[in-house]
């Protein structure tokens, strides 16, 4: 009968995620090493490898649970705006906001997603999913654009078709996903504001 988990295993997993999106934040994925993010973690090389056997595994573990975050943001956003009956613009407006209030406090998280994910292994199966694990990361990462599309799709259906709607999102994105390279917390801008930026930008342009 295998031992079930301590209490506090996935607290450390989750401390283990923080540190190492930290190392390959400042240091490449490529170029940290196991080592160093035990020695970062304050711990044994065989100590982390007790919760992980590789170092892709570590990757995978925090890209899995970072993916799962943002899908299950943009339904706790959506939930949020059906109670609330927000009208289609407010509702995307609100997940603007959550997803900026999310890239705030995982900004590290957020960099291996947009960088890494190629180093993850195509050939294993991932668990349960009967995909690789960087197909399962891309599919998560279709999920979320195609939900942020309907978003847009709804909010603007005047402006947004089958030949731009994919022009327009990938706009979106492009102001939203590269703040972790400039905006800094505490900065002249808060993240708060800078979505508020954004909303105006998508309602009234440079006006």
């Amino acid at each position: 009968m295998a031992r079930p988990k301590s209490a506090t295993h996935d607290l450390k997993r989750d401390a283990i995620l923080d540190i190492a999106a930290q190392c390959f934040a400042s240091r490449s994925y490529p170029a940290a090493s196991m080592n160093e993010i035990a020695t970062a973690c304050g711990t044994s090389k065989a100590r982390l490898y007790h919760y992980y056997d590789s170092k892709e595994a570590i990757l995978f573990d925090l890209m899995d649970r970072y993916t799962q975050r943002l899908l299950a943001l943009i339904a706790q956003t959506e939930a949020t705006a059906q109670r609330r009956n927000l009208g289609d613009r407010e509702a995307l407006h609100e997940l603007i906001r959550a997803f900026l209030q999310e890239y705030e406090s995982s900004a590290t998280r957020h960099m291996a997603l947009l960088n890494d994910t190629q180093f993850l292994s195509d050939g294993l199966d991932a668990e349960s999913a009967g995909l690789s694990p960087r197909e399962l990361i891309l599919n998560r990462q279709r999920d979320v654009v195609a939900a942020v599309t309907r978003a847009l799709k709804r909010a603007y259906p005047e402006r947004l078709n089958s030949s731009n709607q994919t022009a327009i999102t990938m706009m979106l994105f492009g102001m939203i996903n590269w703040t972790f390279t400039w905006l800094r917390p505490g900065g002249a801008m808060s993240y708060v504001a800078f979505a508020d930026e954004v909303i105006r930008m998508l309602e009234q342009g440079l006006n």
